[in-house]
């Protein structure tokens, strides 16, 4: 790759603050609110036009769909967003578990309402470029958008971006799945006109459970999941490709539902998954965008064709952007492990709790045991740099650990502690990476967060 050189230039700042959440996904979201309401003046950016992330950007609105009976489930901010979606009107019962579908235009309201609520200064259209570093420590970072490049001053940063992208230019170390082994991508979609009755009445005759995963995918469970229902559809795909409708060699059609509303829309169609993209790679992503676009064309005409209630289903939407489950992750000062979050791993460092769920890399397991881990504060403290923070799925960890904390609730858990473990450190005095971690839990704990 051929460089050019940029001529020196000074920034002008945007704004000084004492904690700076770069990502307003679930991760971003309950770090800026925990940050706040532990007492630091709080900023939160997003590069789109609203806050919400994998929800109201890319239409996942299945927030905790491992919730069953049995289940031991983590609590504080995460669960907020249910409470306060369903308080405004924009929830209906999720259809595979104890837990609420969340309407991902309404939840776009929750997140702002919340925001203004803990007084998080919010800031969208507003992409950061690059980390503000001196000598190891992080300062800011700089910004891009309508109001040109501005620089944004922080006493401690927390990187919710997804793909630690923050750490990762800061100089953090981190790793990446090879590609051709990296979960894949999806454009989600949605659908109107669907006739509701009639389609929950096939779904109810043809009674998919997990079990069906193994169609499409390998899946390793631990049998008890075999049997549970799944909103699953396989067979309307497997009719389109002896039909030639869909083309030889696309594999990538095929998944679960969401909300089927009286109003006869289908919502969160999970329906492309798509494996060798690099969601780092801006090529690679233009790439993955289309492709899932003409894909899912091809899924709604399957639909129309083989699934009763779809006959008269039209496009609705897409979402704002790729699904992405898999990309960077920072090499923390600890490294989760598959044996963590299978074996209810127990941390002096506390700093949350997560179900033993594991969605990812052909493994699911549900929580219907009770069983449950500890989620270290270790795995939230990058390598090299200070004052920095992550939050969400590029938390520390090897593969399997990340099918678990990559899921959106325990990115609500990481959320919460980086953003009180970054005020806590300010009050006391402290570096981030050298914080009391009996204070943060003690924090945490008045938050409304179980520890243990």
């Amino acid at each position: 790759m051929t460089h050019i050189a940029e001529q020196a230039r000074t920034t002008p700042v945007l704004c000084e603050t004492e904690v700076l959440v770069v990502g307003g996904g679930p991760g971003g979201l309950a770090a800026a609110i925990g940050a706040a309401r532990a007492g630091a003046q709080t900023t939160l950016l997003d590069r789109y036009g609203c806050f919400g992330g994998v929800i109201s950007q890319v239409g996942v609105d299945s927030i905790a769909w491992y919730r069953h009976e049995g289940t031991v489930d983590l609590e504080g901010i995460g669960i907020e967003f249910e409470q306060r979606a369903r308080a405004l009107g924009g929830t209906q019962p999720e259809s595979q578990s104890l837990s609420e579908a969340l309407d991902p235009e309404l939840f776009k309201v929750v997140a702002d309402t919340l925001l203004q609520e803990a007084r998080v200064d919010p800031l969208l259209h507003c992409l950061a470029t690059e980390p503000i570093v001196d000598s190891g420590v992080i300062k800011g970072v700089l910004t891009e958008g309508k109001s040109g490049r501005l620089a944004i001053l922080a006493q401690r940063v927390i990187d919710a971006t997804g793909d630690a992208d923050i750490a990762y230019r800061a100089g953090a170390p981190c790793r990446k799945t090879p590609v051709g082994e990296m979960m894949g991508v999806t454009v989600m979609f949605s659908c109107s006109g669907v006739d509701k009755r009639r389609f929950l009445d096939y779904v109810a005759a043809s009674n998919p459970t997990y079990g069906d995963w193994g169609r499409c995918w390998a899946i390793e469970t631990t049998g008890k999941e075999d049997d549970l229902f799944s909103p699953y559809l396989q067979e309307p795909f497997d009719q389109a490709r002896r039909e030639g409708i869909i083309p030889e060699g696309v594999g990538s059609i095929g998944g679960t539902w969401g909300r089927i509303t009286d109003a006869g829309e289908a919502t969160s169609l999970n329906m492309v998954v798509m494996a060798g993209y690099d969601c780092t790679d801006v090529r690679d992503i233009t790439r993955a965008e289309i492709e899932g676009r003409r894909q899912a064309l091809l899924a709604i005409e399957a639909l129309r064709r083989f699934a009763p209630g779809f006959e008269k289903a039209r496009l609705r939407s897409f979402g704002m952007t790729l699904g992405t489950r898999d990309s960077r992750k920072i090499e923390g000062r600890y490294e989760l492990t598959a044996r963590d979050v299978r074996s209810e791993a127990r941390f002096g460092d506390s700093v949350g709790i997560f179900p033993e769920f594991i969605d990812g890399y052909g493994i699911l397991i549900l929580p219907t045991t009770g069983r449950y881990f500890q989620v270290p504060y270790g795995i939230l403290v990058p390598q090299g740099v200070e004052n920095l923070l992550v939050a969400g799925r590029c938390v520390a960890g090897d593969r399997d650990s990340h099918a678990a904390t990559r899921n959106q609730m325990c990115c609500a858990v990481t959320g919460q502690a980086a953003g009180v473990a970054a005020a806590v450190s300010l009050a006391d005095g402290r570096i981030a990476g050298d914080v009391d971690i009996r204070h943060v839990q003690a924090a945490l704990r008045g938050q409304g967060v179980r520890l243990d």
